[in-house]
């Protein structure tokens, strides 16, 4: 047995191959067998189709060869009548003796009528036509015309009777010419000759229902259904052949190609190349394309034929026909694929049948295995069911603790958000509380100045004063409102917010420390232009730390310079957020060695105990809680650049670049 049980190391265990060796070795033994048998039904099937088509053949070649020497030989006795006719043999006495001419053509007219053939003449010894019955038509019954080349002449003037296709010498039209001695006595005084058309045999080309020929003594074909047929030789002449053709002038100097099939004539004797009769054989090979009829309007480049010949009885003429066997091939395929059909189908009924069995015999094993099994499987359910119910119980209890520790790292997250408000506030004290001192110095002077005019009974002075401490009251609550709505500890509410609004409070808070430090501040944002979708507080938040580290960047730059744009983005790919504000100061840049850390907790480049280095990482933090983004890069011109990439505001479309201010970059 095959089989290969070592492990492999990237694939595991083998299987054995033996059972695939022996499946594929069936798949071939049936393939083989199929093949087999559409071969075998090929080949009987076409020895049958063959054997019916040699007898249908031989049937149409009998009926035609009778029907052929029918129409020829029932004038081949009437040269023989002629020497009887008194004009005649005193014609021959006297051949010049015109009265005596005139009879004889008269006769011969009058029996070429009756007989209806070609033309009927009479030669003298020396082969001149002396009396004819078409004295008016050029062909070799002319009148004075010259015959002594003629074979049939030469054989009647021998005493012998002369058979022979020729072409007429003058109007080439062809016949068959069968002529016989005139004797005066024991000498050949003359030879009567009579020219049979050979139309009769043009006309019965459809019986034999396939291409056919029929070729003289020479092997010339002279009739064929086909007319490219027509003056082939069906073998090469010999060289005494070609001289004889060429004094004879049988075939009027036509030029004779060979035939475009080549055949093996086969004598009776059985040698080849002699005059004889032509064996039966099949000519398997390819012939040229529209030699056999066409199918359906197309010839076909490529066919087989059967050649079969028959030689017509007294005349040696070799009548052949070329039956198409693309009908025997092509019921031999069919039968062919019959076969095997039929033998596939018993193979694959047997496989059924062998499969059946064998499933009905793995279906009873299989049963006593299940059975076994439902005993095992309610026990590991059992089993299975207990350990699932305590996983569940575990998973239940991760899962609630897991929710709780999110809700505590968020939690904590908010309160360091938090925490980052209150670390700005306490970093802006200073200025808030600049801006608060010169209000409250003025209500205290304003309050006392009241008082001393109310003492002196002065109202109006009173009121005015009074008018005043309420605007600069005011003026205080609006200084105060920003820093309670900063300050308010508060969840995450997205929502449409102006992005110059919160641009403008964060500005706001830092205005004291910007002055202080002599900071040019360039804001491009327009109210209402750019809305976003976020929660304006933390905005504002992440904009106080942008501004606040851009303030912190620029504390030794020869130039302060704040730049703050807002406006869509051009460059946004889709799923991008469409919106940017760019917060840009002319400080020293980001080191690309410290750019890659930016973003990081607890990193800074600041000196100790001035930052935790978180204020960063919870900007970022903030922005992508509201599916934005933030970004740091290094202007051209020099400074930084933070970009705030944020969304629109949902059914929002983005807003047309040229009417919006265009961010820095």
């Amino acid at each position: 047995m095959i089989t290969s049980s070592a492990p492999s190391r990237l694939f595991g265990p083998r299987r054995p191959l033996w059972p695939a060796v022996r499946q594929l070795a069936g798949v071939l033994l049936a393939l083989l067998t199929v093949l087999a048998a559409g071969w075998s039904g090929f080949v009987l099937s076409e020895r049958h189709g063959l054997a019916l088509l040699r007898d249908d053949a031989d049937h149409r070649l009998d009926l035609f060869a009778s029907a052929a020497q029918g129409a020829i030989r029932r004038l081949e006795h009437i040269p023989a009548t002629i020497q009887l006719n008194r004009e005649v043999q005193a014609l021959l006495l006297e051949p010049h003796h015109a009265l005596r001419v005139s009879a004889a053509n008269s006769y011969l007219r009058r029996l070429n009528a009756h007989l209806g053939s070609l033309a009927v003449f009479v030669l003298d010894e020396r082969g001149i036509v002396v009396a004819t019955s078409s004295d008016q038509t050029g062909d070799d019954s002319q009148l004075g015309e010259d015959l002594s080349f003629r074979p049939y002449f030469q054989e009647a003037l021998s005493g012998q009777v002369g058979r022979h296709f020729a072409i007429g010498a003058r109007t080439h039209q062809p016949g068959y010419f069968v002529s016989h001695p005139i004797r005066d006595g024991a000498r050949v005084v003359g030879v009567a000759t009579i020219k049979i058309s050979l139309e009769p045999i043009e006309q019965m080309w459809e019986m034999l229902g396939a291409p056919a020929l029929l070729a003289d003594t020479n092997r010339v074909v002279i009739l064929s259904s086909r007319p490219e047929w027509r003056y082939t030789t069906l073998s090469d002449p010999t060289l005494e052949q070609r001289v004889e053709m060429q004094i004879t002038r049988l075939y009027d100097e036509q030029p004779l190609p060979r035939f475009p099939v080549p055949l093996r004539l086969v004598d009776a004797e059985g040698g080849e190349g002699g005059e004889g009769d032509v064996d039966s054989e099949e000519v398997d090979g390819v012939l040229p394309p529209g030699l056999l009829p066409a199918e359906d309007g197309q010839r076909p480049a490529r066919t087989s034929a059967l050649v079969l010949g028959r030689t017509l009885d007294g005349m040696d003429w070799r009548l052949m026909i070329f039956p198409d066997l693309r009908v025997v091939r092509n019921q031999a395929v069919l039968h062919s694929m019959l076969s095997a059909v039929a033998v596939g189908f018993v193979l694959l009924l047997t496989l059924f049948l062998n499969q059946r069995r064998r499933s009905m015999r793995e279906k009873l094993e299989a049963k006593q295995l299940l059975e076994r099994a439902n005993a095992e499987l309610e026990h590991k359910v059992a089993r299975r069911t207990r350990a699932l119910t305590d996983t569940n119980a575990r998973l239940r209890r991760e899962i609630a603790e897991r929710e709780q520790a999110e809700r505590t790292l968020r939690e904590a997250h908010d309160e360091l958000v938090h925490a980052g408000k209150m670390a700005a506030l306490g970093q802006l004290a200073t200025g808030i509380t600049h801006e608060l001192a010169q209000p409250l110095g003025a209500i205290r002077t304003l309050a006392g100045n009241a008082v001393e005019f109310q003492r002196r009974g002065d109202q109006k002075a009173v009121s005015g004063n009074l008018g005043i401490i309420t605007r600069l009251a005011d003026q205080m609550g609006q200084i105060i409102q920003p820093l309670k709505g900063f300050a308010r500890k508060s969840a995450a509410v997205p929502a449409a917010t102006d992005v110059a609004h919160a641009v403008a409070n964060a500005l706001f808070l830092y205005d004291q420390r910007l002055r202080r430090e002599g900071v040019e501040v360039r804001n491009l944002c327009v109210p209402g232009e750019v809305v976003a979708w976020c929660d304006p507080n933390r905005l504002e938040q992440v904009l106080i730390n942008l501004i606040g580290n851009a303030a912190d960047a620029m504390k030794d730059s020869p130039v302060r310079r704040l730049l703050i744009s807002a406006g869509p983005d051009a460059a946004a790919r889709d799923g991008e957020p469409p919106l940017r504000l760019d917060v840009v100061d002319s400080g020293p840049g980001v080191p690309e060695s410290v750019r890659a850390r930016l973003f990081e907790p607890f990193f800074t480049t600041k000196e100790a105990g001035v930052g935790l280095g978180l204020g960063l990482a919870i900007s970022r933090d903030i922005v992508r809680e509201f599916h934005g983004e933030l970004e740091a890069s290094n202007c051209p011109e020099g400074g930084a650049c933070f970009t705030l990439r944020l969304p629109l505001p949902p059914g929002e479309a983005t807003a047309d670049p040229d009417t919006v201010s265009p961010p820095i970059s």
